[in-house]
């Protein structure tokens, strides 16, 4: 998701705002979607196959870690939706449905990477904070003149980032032995007293971030060019 949030980010940059979105003196403007349902069912489908996405393609079905991630996944969803809800209705008045769904993927997004190393109660915390940090980071990026229209950049980049962090940050010591062909007993994160990890995501996260910033930025640089 990191990698998908630069992409975005490299796109947005050399594509360029859409015609109408930022006013003479740069105040953006908001282009809701025309059909907000379909885009609600879409994001619900997405959830379903999310479960897939983070616990049929990881585990075998005797795995019972194969549950937890289930679980884990179901939560965050739960809590970056709700929480998002509430957070516009503070900033607004009123819920705001495209920016729930946005909270539900940003909760999706942030506990793909620890899924299988947290706990149900650290998933609800995951998510809700993405559902907070994921309005925040459309806001500031639209503030710097970045058009991002479906929020690509923050629910995947920022809040993919936060996620991969969280691993380093929620990993509960409960699974992750010799995970990757690594030789260590269990995957363990600040909540447990151990910083390692985090150092390791920290790394992990930049490289991606850079290094597919910069593939990206090639690739549509050059796309602009010929077409």
């Amino acid at each position: 998701h990191a990698v998908g949030g630069a992409a975005a980010l490299a796109g947005d940059i050399v594509v360029g705002p859409r015609v109408g979105k930022f006013s003479a003196d740069g105040t953006p403007r908001g282009l809701p979607g025309h059909h907000i349902p379909m885009a609600m069912l879409g994001t619900f489908i997405l959830l379903f196959g999310w479960f897939g996405f983070n616990a049929a393609s990881t585990f075998a079905a005797t795995d019972v870690q194969f549950a937890v991630v289930a679980a884990n996944t179901a939560i965050a969803a739960a809590f970056g939706a709700t929480v998002a809800m509430f957070t516009m209705m503070f900033k607004t008045g009123k819920p705001d449905p495209g920016m729930m769904v946005n909270g539900m993927l940003a909760g999706l997004v942030a506990i793909t990477a620890p899924c299988a190393f947290t706990s149900p109660a650290w998933s609800a915390v995951i998510g809700g904070t993405a559902g907070v940090l994921v309005i925040y980071a459309a806001q500031f990026i639209e503030k710097r003149g970045v058009d991002d229209p479906v929020g690509a950049i923050a629910v995947h980049g920022v809040c993919g980032i936060y996620g991969v962090l969280c691993v380093g940050i929620f990993a509960n010591g409960s699974y992750g032995g010799a995970w990757n062909g690594s030789d260590v007993e269990s995957i363990e994160g600040v909540v447990n007293g151990e910083f390692g990890q985090l150092g390791a995501q920290a790394l992990g996260a930049l490289v991606l971030c850079t290094v597919m910033l910069g593939l990206a930025f090639a690739f549509f640089k050059i796309q602009n060019a010929v077409m």
